[in-house]
C-alpha cells in the first residue's frame, strides 16, 4: 500500500514537466499565435495561380534571381538591436510678493498733541517662492542576435522573432525580440536594424543573484511597508 502511494506521488510530481517544457514564449502575456493573428491585415487573399496551371507563386523556382536574404518561413535573419532613449525635463518657478501699509494721525484740532496716535496701524508682509525640478532618463541597449521568419503576412510583411539566453556567473539573461519587417529593409548581408521594424516588441529579463537583489518585494511586504510607513 505504501509503495502504491509513493508511485502515485512521483507521477503527480513529474506529470507537469512535459507541459512546462512545451510552454510557448510570451511577450507581455501574448503568445506568438495571438501576435500573428493581431498583425494579420484584414484583406482578401488573392489566388496564387490560374486554374489548370502548374505554376505556383510560392514555389521554390518562382524566384530564380533571388538571393540568400530571408523571405520564407523558417529562414534565418540577423537583427541588430540599437535602442537609445534619452529624455530630459527641467522646470523652474519663482514668485515674490511684498505688502506694506501705514496708518496714523498727524494733526488734531487745537493744541492737542498727536504723539500717541501718529502710528495707529502699520502692517508689513513679504512672501517668496522658489522651486526647481529636473528629471532625466537614459536607456541604452545594443546587441546583435539571429532569429527566424515565423510567418509571412498577406501584405508581404515578415514576422520575425529572435531569442537569446545567456547564463554567466549564476545569472540567467534572456532577450526576446519580435516585430514586422519589410523585405526592402533587409540589408545585403541579411541583417535588419531594430529601428526599421514595425510593431517592435523587445523584452529583456534576468534571473539570478543580481536580479533577486533588485527585484521589488511581494505584495504582502509592500502592503506592510505602506501601512507602517518606513
Amino acid at each position: 500500500m505504501l509503495r502504491k502511494h509513493w508511485l502515485a506521488g512521483l507521477i503527480i510530481i513529474f506529470l507537469p514537466v512535459p507541459f512546462a517544457l512545451g510552454k510557448a514564449k510570451k511577450i507581455q502575456r501574448e503568445d506568438l499565435a495571438a501576435y500573428i493573428q493581431r498583425m494579420q491585415p484584414q484583406v482578401p487573399e488573392l489566388p496564387s495561380g490560374s486554374p489548370g496551371s502548374l505554376w505556383t507563386d510560392n514555389g521554390r523556382l518562382a524566384f530564380l534571381t533571388g538571393d540568400f536574404k530571408a523571405g520564407r518561413v523558417g529562414d534565418l535573419i540577423t537583427i541588430v538591436v540599437v535602442h537609445d532613449t534619452t529624455a530630459n525635463n527641467a522646470n523652474s518657478v519663482s514668485t515674490a510678493r511684498t505688502l506694506a501699509a501705514s496708518s496714523g494721525i498727524t494733526a488734531l484740532a487745537g493744541k492737542l498733541k498727536t504723539g500717541g496716535v501718529q502710528e495707529l496701524f502699520s502692517p508689513n508682509s513679504s512672501q517668496a517662492l522658489t522651486g526647481k525640478s529636473q528629471a532625466s532618463t537614459t536607456s541604452s541597449l545594443q546587441t546583435t542576435l539571429s532569429g527566424r521568419v515565423m510567418a509571412v503576412l498577406s501584405s508581404d510583411l515578415l514576422v520575425i522573432e529572435a531569442e537569446r539566453q545567456l547564463t554567466m556567473n549564476n545569472e540567467n539573461q534572456t532577450i526576446l525580440v519580435r516585430g514586422l519587417v519589410r523585405r526592402g529593409d533587409i540589408g545585403p548581408d541579411n541583417t535588419v536594424a531594430s529601428n526599421a521594424m514595425g510593431d517592435l516588441e523587445l523584452e529583456l529579463k534576468g534571473k539570478g543573484v543580481l536580479s533577486d537583489g533588485t527585484r521589488p518585494p511581494n505584495i504582502v511586504v509592500r502592503t506592510l511597508l505602506r501601512i507602517i510607513g518606513f
